[in-house]
């Protein structure tokens, strides 16, 4: 047991130590600690959970790539049919890191009960449909089956539902605009499941159906749809990934990410990346200064001690490392504590939703959290470092203390 260690030891167990006068100081330091922690945990932990929440939510609708023909002028219904013969369908093997990629088409539509209508978006889709994401969503029903033949089950959002009376098993007659014909088209659809995705500005448009009424409403050929959804492995590489899927699609063929075509609902995403910094600069250095404080109150009231240390030859080095040990359990003490009662906070938000939000502003119905061990470790081992080098430069103090006037010291 070396000399150091023995002397922390002695400290941190001896009930005068604990009685000291330091004993607030070091509460309010062990204090500051566990609550800067829980404040950047809280920070990752929303900040990134709303990141992902809402990603996913327009990934839902929109894939994380959109392949479409020019000619569709960024229109959110589809113009001009695409061939499915195309070399990155069904799977898109010149680009890596691409998970799947579907094709679907977008109609207008006006659904008509009998005291009501409401204008709609039908997006057609067939048997290689990503529903993984819309599973989340389901509200009452459950998703359609377009794996067989044509059938007319639809998947309709709860807003949509809720303004015009539907539930489960309703049948919606809904009436399409033809280019060639003055009389509209109508096609009755039953409704086999609700969803609510928490974003208004989806819900109240988005009905989803089988593909194959699309086309032949629009007198398309079995292998001709609207658009393409490419969905990527890793959502931090979407830029990089679209860059290359345009590069390997036809000429004719336009290509769209949904950062930018949903420009201003990432910028703003962004900004929580910039809060999460500030929040982890402010919370390290209010933590640092009071750790700073609870470290010169200790030099000051072992003195004595110091002296003693040095009149028997113990060099500056190891009486700095005496106290910058106890510092560092104090500091980890502060982060048991922080961890504790953060990660508490966060599970019992994540898995009971204490938390609401109003989606019209937040595009979600509760505060997401987002818990991962990566960035909780990141955020311990950062602190811990940077606590402990910041208390470095006070307890240089130590070797400024000479042991005859440390001996005198009262």
């Amino acid at each position: 047991m070396n000399f150091e260690y023995f002397v922390v030891k002695r400290l941190i167990s001896t009930k005068k130590y604990k009685s000291s006068i330091s004993a607030p100081i070091i509460k309010i330091a062990i204090t500051a600690i566990a609550i800067g922690v829980i404040m950047m945990l809280v920070s990752f932990a929303t900040g990134l959970g709303l990141q992902e929440k809402i990603r996913d939510k327009i990934a839902a609708f929109n894939g994380h790539i959109n392949i479409s023909s020019y000619d569709n002028n960024s229109s959110k219904v589809s113009l001009i049919p695409v061939s499915t013969e195309q070399d990155f369908y069904p799977e898109f093997k010149s680009v890596e890191g691409i998970e799947h990629v579907q094709a679907v088409a977008t109609i207008f539509g006006v659904i008509r009960t009998e005291t009501d209508f409401e204008g709609v978006i039908v997006k057609g889709v067939g048997e290689d449909y990503k529903w993984d994401y819309f599973k989340d969503f389901i509200t009452a029903g459950q998703l359609p089956d377009f794996t067989s033949k044509l059938n007319d089950q639809i998947l309709i959002s709860e807003y949509l539902a809720n303004r015009l009376q539907l539930k489960v098993g309703d049948r919606v007659p809904t009436y399409f605009l033809r280019e060639n014909s003055e009389r509209p088209l109508v096609r009755g659809f039953e409704v086999s499941g609700i969803y609510d995705s928490g974003f208004q500005e989806f819900d109240e448009l988005y009905l989803i159906a089988d593909i194959r009424h699309i086309q032949r409403i629009n007198d398309w050929e079995e292998n001709e749809v609207g658009n393409f959804e490419v969905f990527v492995e890793d959502f931090d590489e979407l830029d990089q990934k679209g860059n290359e899927v345009y590069e390997n699609t036809g000429s004719f063929l336009d290509t769209q990410t949904i950062s930018q075509k949903y420009y201003s609902i990432f910028e703003w995403l962004s900004l929580f990346d910039f809060n999460i910094a500030l929040i982890i600069g402010i919370m390290i250095l209010v933590a640092g200064i009071n750790m700073i404080t609870a470290l010169l109150v200790l030099i000051l009231e072992r003195t004595q001690m110091i002296g003693i240390f040095k009149a028997l030859g113990a060099g500056d080095w190891s009486i700095r490392k005496i106290f910058l040990y106890n510092a560092a359990y104090l500091i980890i003490l502060g982060l048991f504590w922080g961890n504790l009662i953060g990660i508490g906070m966060l599970a019992l938000q994540k898995y009971f939703k204490l938390i609401p939000l109003d989606p019209r502003t937040y595009y979600v119905t509760e505060v997401p959290i987002y818990l991962n061990w990566d960035y909780i470790l990141f955020v311990n081992i950062g602190t811990l470092i940077l606590c402990m080098l910041m208390l470095l430069i006070p307890s240089v103090i130590i070797s400024k203390i000479s042991p005859v006037k440390a001996i005198k010291f009262e």
